[in-house]
């Protein structure tokens, strides 16, 4: 499978920790050339040491997903340092669960603006680049809340999940010929998502993840879909604990 990945520079959102983080790690290993953006610059820091003491190639870029102007100066950093740019992983998103009735605004704003403003800033950002270069590959981070909503306490967030598969699947069918395009449906996975619920759900959240599979799951399903040959686009992958029934 690394034949299909090594020497694409990848470029990762939300890459400090997690799932960003370990994706990193399993496509540097695989041979890919990894630049990690994220709010946290200790963090990234961190998963770029671990990557180079192992042989592998990664840079930082600090990035608040939520500035689009941060996201374009990202992108065109990459593109200078690296060369090149072949795959945008956009994974940077937050999961606060509360039920509606409590109205918290500021929660729904931020999903708004992390998990699909985030995507589009991405999107934005990569898309003029790999549509000059006639190739390229963008994967989105959805859910299976993006499949079937979360309800009662993730209602907001399943919407923004819904978007972003939404998205993905548009996109695909605008630019498919040259660009390939992605969209990633986990279930639980073990990472610090379920630590952004501080509110009432915070007890049920904790319990549910005690199912969760590692990250390293989904890193693996990422590089499946990287590596396919050109001419073969992986639109979608669903994964989850097998305990999971939602």
């Amino acid at each position: 499978m690394s034949e299909g990945i090594k020497g694409k520079v990848v470029l990762i959102t939300g890459g400090s920790t997690g799932l960003g983080a370990e994706t990193a790690r399993h496509l540097a290993a695989s041979g890919a050339r990894v630049a990690v953006a994220a709010r946290r610059k200790d963090k990234l820091d961190e998963v770029v040491d671990a990557i180079s003491k192992a042989g592998g190639e990664a840079r930082a870029y600090q990035l608040d997903v939520v500035d689009k102007k941060q996201v374009k100066s990202v992108v065109d950093a990459v593109i200078g340092d690296f060369g090149r740019f072949d795959v945008l992983i956009n994974n940077a998103g937050i999961m606060p669960i509360r039920p509606m009735s409590e109205v918290n605004t500021e929660e729904w704003d931020a999903m708004i603006d992390v998990n699909i403003k985030g995507t589009l800033y991405g999107i934005a950002a990569a898309l003029p680049a790999f549509l000059a270069q006639e190739s390229g590959h963008i994967i989105n981070l959805s859910s299976v809340a993006g499949i079937k909503v979360f309800a009662p306490g993730g209602t907001v967030y399943s919407g923004t999940k819904f978007a972003v598969r939404a998205i993905s699947d548009g996109l695909r069918q605008e630019v498919g010929a040259k660009v390939r395009v992605t969209s990633i449906e986990p279930g639980a996975v073990d990472s610090e998502l379920k630590f952004n619920t501080t509110g009432t759900a915070q007890s049920g959240v904790l319990d549910f993840y005690k199912i969760a599979i590692p990250a390293s799951a989904v890193a693996r399903a990422i590089a499946y879909a990287i590596a396919q040959p050109a001419d073969v686009d992986i639109n979608e992958i669903v994964l989850r604990p097998t305990a999971q029934e939602f």
